[in-house]
């Protein structure tokens, strides 16, 4: 006891020390940080505001679910299989989802995966009233959706609020039906802004945050303290399958683009030059003297007759400046051409290799229409390959096991027709194989196709260890790879930019 009690007086002759000295800071931050109770005020009149304009959205898929009836086993006298498509009925298959009104004449926002594939779509009011919707479009780059509801009467709607101004630890409201439990209101703060997510798409740059997002969240808004939609709850990071904290939600100003843009046309339209991109790092920059660290590099043209190759564009070009705007990345360029409507011309200044360096040069395009997207799923084909026998003993540059290519590689790794020299398999304690893609995939793997290394082809093992050879510590190396896309079924061309170690 005199040991506690002790410990005690002590704590609390220093806890009344640090509260004397911090007298005057403690008045100040007072007025600048909210208490408790105003807090909790704060989010129960959002709450009232924002709840009337919420939606809860059920769909009916077009594609029945089979279910067990629970029935043991059949009677003596019963067909089999009768008994068995007891055992396997067919019942419609209903999901549900979240949503808010943006326009008081019915239209509704939510995400286009939550009406993917239904059927009829119900939306149910804050006041219990039920209303089928009819989808007027649905972007899948962004996964939003509109719909229309026809209640015969103005409807309470929600504002949108501009998401720049919001910064990392505001609080914000995710409000919507998770599991289908209408109403459902969780607080929390933002987390990170722009954050990009594996396997989204360039248009797709989230607000995080840590207020509870659940399944059935989906399509709801997520609001700032004045009740202004920022966000639309579109993703989690999960690994149960349910809220680990992590959600993320589409920032407001796209949203509403994409609103206006299928309102007035049924889909987004968005420029296009139908070319693939990477991003100019310091490596690339060095070993083709650009000076500057930013571009974006032309690494294929999709098609003989897009934009860019009728403009005479070619794969290797380095886009620098787009409308007399500089280009910064990849995905600067990609979302300066998208947010610029179709059938526009635009000039653009590129640097193309040249046998002395690198030439600045300039034309005017005109863009096309960037093509509608849609969900397929990628083709069975991810297992790995079976190692082939009788092949040149690899080198290991890099930490990257070598082989050349043989025509029994070439059909192996779908690559016929190809030169270059084969990747076989990339020590997992190199430093290359913690070079990660800005969606976390790996830069190398098996079966990519290095045709050059620092502007030389390569063709062989002994070439390539060659070059290699002759590189320090902190020099830059660029490798231009070719690698087979199952999902597009055709050789597909990258990138892969490094310092070595």
């Amino acid at each position: 006891m005199y040991r506690v009690r002790s410990f005690f007086t002590i704590g609390a002759a220093v806890f009344i020390a640090v509260l004397l000295v911090a007298s005057a800071a403690t008045k100040v931050s007072a007025q600048a940080m909210p208490s408790r109770e105003s807090l909790s005020i704060s989010f129960s009149s959002i709450a009232k505001k924002v709840g009337p304009a919420v939606v809860s959205i059920e769909t009916k898929g077009k594609v029945p679910v089979t279910v067990a009836t629970g029935n043991s086993t059949p009677g003596d006298s019963e067909d089999i299989l009768d008994f068995f498509r007891r055992q396997q009925t067919r019942r419609p298959a209903f999901s549900v989802g979240s949503g808010f009104i943006v326009d008081k004449a019915g239209y509704v926002i939510t995400n286009a995966h939550v009406i993917d594939n239904a059927s009829r779509i119900t939306v149910k009011l804050d006041s219990g009233e039920e209303f089928i919707a009819k989808v007027i479009g649905a972007d899948e780059e962004t996964d939003i959706a509109v719909l229309k509801i026809d209640a015969g009467r103005e409807l309470p709607a929600l504002a949108f609020g501009d998401a720049d101004k919001s910064e990392v630890g505001d609080w914000v409201l995710a409000i919507g039906s998770p599991f289908g439990l209408e109403k459902s209101v969780t607080a929390g703060i933002i987390s990170q802004k722009k954050r990009e997510t594996p396997g989204t798409s360039a248009f797709q740059k989230f607000i995080q945050t840590d207020a509870a997002i659940n399944r059935g969240n989906s399509g709801g808004p997520l609001v700032n303290l004045d009740g202004e939609v920022i966000g639309v709850n579109s993703q989690i990071a999960t690994t149960s399958g349910d809220s680990n904290g992590v959600g993320f939600a589409l920032p407001a100003d796209e949203t509403e683009r994409v609103f206006g843009q299928i309102l007035k046309f049924g889909k987004v339209k968005r420029g296009y030059l139908g070319v693939l991109l990477d991003t100019v790092k310091a490596e690339y920059a060095k070993v083709y003297g650009l000076g500057d660290e930013r571009g974006a590099i032309i690494t294929e043209l999709r098609d003989k007759q897009s934009s860019a190759a009728l403009a005479g564009l070619q794969v290797g070009d380095v886009v620098v400046e787009f409308n007399k705007q500089k280009v910064i990345s990849a995905q600067d360029l990609i979302a300066k051409v998208a947010s610029t409507s179709p059938d526009t011309s635009v000039e653009m200044v590129f640097m193309r290799e040249s046998a002395s360096g690198v030439e600045k040069k300039s034309i005017t395009i005109k863009l096309a229409e960037r093509p509608t997207v849609t969900r397929a799923s990628a083709d069975d084909d991810s297992g790995r390959k079976l190692p082939v026998d009788g092949v040149k003993p690899p080198e290991k540059p890099f930490g990257l096991t070598l082989a050349d290519l043989t025509p029994t590689l070439a059909a192996t790794y779908k690559l016929e027709g190809q030169k270059g020299l084969l990747v076989r398999e990339v020590n997992p304690a190199s430093y290359i194989a913690d070079i990660r893609t800005n969606i976390g995939e790996p830069v190398l793997s098996e079966g990519d196709l290095i045709q050059r290394i620092n502007r030389v082809s390569v063709t062989d093992t002994k070439s390539f260890g060659e070059i290699v050879a002759k590189l320090k510590a902190g020099d830059p190396v660029v490798l231009q790879v070719i690698s087979y896309d199952p999902r597009s079924k055709t050789a597909q061309f990258k990138l892969v930019q490094f310092t070595v170690r």
